[in-house]
């Protein structure tokens, strides 16, 4: 399949279909004008486990008609092996294979647009010279103009190194564009604040930091984002005491606000108190270690965690670091050994923020009654929830195909929000909880149920009661610029 750009037919065939898992495909191919040529094709599709999507009829005239034939497929093997069979079928040539995907993609998902009009000299005097002269002038004399002057106040940095970009890792800071350009869209679509990527060439905590805290005047919060564990931790807690705007690691801190908010509403429907649950954490990592974190911080007393050396206890010595070190002194508190299937054992509730597959049904059936089960690796979970069904009481992932779906973008734009409404110097604990419970309380007690638990992404509510909760939250702790929270 070609990729969005313009090429010769010969570099166009050259090209590899690459979908993305479960992604359409779209074929444009010219059929010869007669009864039975498009049967042939929609067969060939459904032969080969392809799920036919839409027909359209591009052009037609008396002896042949150019059709786009699009269909899912689970793999790139997959799609080259129907588009192989369709070129074979006769009466039928294929004109080009593509993703949709990525013609979606074509040229980037954002761009800048001027707020100001440009049409006159006097246009152009006032937005530029010589009358940005005088604003610039202002903000010399008094700095704290800035964030009233300029787009500071609605502006973030999402900024990435591309080692842990969703689920395919190291892929670099120039393959985690299209993933940072889509967080800006989340951004902006959700929370109308203005965000853009920075993909650093470097994965040295120190260089980062210094990247950052260089950039810092022109933006009014830092979401980090992608950076792998444990380095993640370090670049964090630098800029964290060198600036004086929010810095939020996302993957870490988003993830563990929206598990708070589900947990919080989980335990309404059973009926379990924070402060009485064991708690079976696989992953502890980035997201684990912040959701394990705050966890503890709202009255959980039995976390334990465990990662591909096993149980994390104290002795261990096997893929320590300082921050697993702190983890081991503060959880497990009958410092337990093995393997994730002996930590779940009398679990109330299991969270998984790690891999595809490592946990089984005969593990989950070892959990305390009303057993409750967030298996949020992706793609595919650490375990399907209909594998599961009937022995957990309440299952969450991370896909949008099931029911109870935990997903940052139901935190972080409204956080941000929040934040930048009242020029907050940063993003502490206070404002975190407040997030993740506006978050829960998204969904009134007469609503709650065992498959809806956490609100939709959709739901046009949330980012408003988050940022208000947060704003306030805040206000309360004192690193608040503004007192009240006026037009943006």
């Amino acid at each position: 399949m070609t990729t969005p750009r313009e090429g010769t037919a010969a570099a166009r065939k050259r090209e590899r279909i690459i979908p993305a898992l479960g992604a359409p495909i779209t074929v444009r191919i010219e059929l010869s004008n007669r009864p039975g040529t498009l049967a042939a094709v929609t067969a060939t599709v459904g032969e080969h486990g392809g799920n036919l999507g839409a027909i359209d009829i591009v052009d037609i005239s008396a002896d042949k008609v150019v059709r786009d034939i699009t269909f899912t497929c689970e793999s790139e093997d997959q799609a080259e092996a129907i588009v192989r069979e369709i070129r074979r079928l006769k009466g039928v040539k294929v004109r080009q294979a593509s993703d949709p995907v990525l013609l979606a993609h074509l040229g980037g998902k954002i761009e800048i647009h001027s707020r100001v009009p440009l049409k006159t000299r006097q246009d152009l005097s006032v937005a530029y010279t010589p009358g940005v002269g005088r604003v610039s002038m202002h903000i010399y004399h008094h700095p704290e103009t800035v964030w009233n002057l300029t787009s500071k106040r609605n502006t973030v940095a999402v900024v990435t190194d591309g080692t842990a970009v969703l689920g395919l890792g190291a892929i670099g800071p120039a393959a985690a564009l299209p993933v940072m350009e889509g967080k800006a869209v989340l951004f902006k679509e959700f929370a109308g604040i203005d965000a853009w990527p920075i993909c650093l060439n470097t994965t040295n905590p120190e260089e980062i930091a210094a990247t950052v805290r260089h950039i810092a005047p022109g933006f009014g919060g830092i979401n980090l984002e992608d950076i792998a564990a444990p380095r993640c931790f370090e670049v964090e807690q630098l800029l964290r005491d060198e600036l004086d705007i929010p810095v939020f690691h996302d993957d870490q801190h988003g993830t563990a606000v929206v598990v708070t908010a589900a947990l919080l509403n989980a335990l309404r429907i059973v009926g379990k108190e924070l402060d009485g649950i064991k708690v079976a954490l696989l992953g502890v990592g980035a997201a684990g270690m912040a959701v394990a974190k705050m966890l503890m911080s709202q009255g959980v007393r039995n976390i334990t965690g465990c990662d591909l050396h096993g149980i994390v206890y104290r002795g261990r010595k096997e893929g320590m670091f300082p921050e697993l070190e702190w983890f081991a002194e503060h959880s497990n508190p009958d410092n337990i050994q093995g393997t994730i299937r002996d930590a779940l054992v009398d679990a109330d509730v299991f969270i998984g923020v790690s891999g595809p597959g490592l946990v089984t049904a005969d593990d989950i059936r070892q959990m305390a009654p009303d057993s409750i089960v967030f298996a949020m690796a992706n793609p595919v979970s650490e375990i399907m929830p209909h594998e599961i069904q009937g022995i957990a009481r309440i299952v969450a992932t991370g896909r949008s195909d099931y029911p109870n779906q935990i997903n940052n973008v139901l935190c972080f734009p409204g956080l941000f929000r929040g934040a930048l409404d009242v020029q907050a110097r940063e993003i502490n604990e206070e404002m975190k909880m407040a997030a993740a419970t506006a978050i829960a309380q998204a969904i009134s007690k007469r609503h709650l149920q065992d498959d809806y638990i956490i609100p939709s992404v959709f739901n046009r509510s949330v980012v408003p009661a988050v940022a208000k909760a947060v704003a306030k939250a805040a206000r309360a702790t004192g690193v608040a610029r503004r007192s009240r929270v006026g037009l943006r």
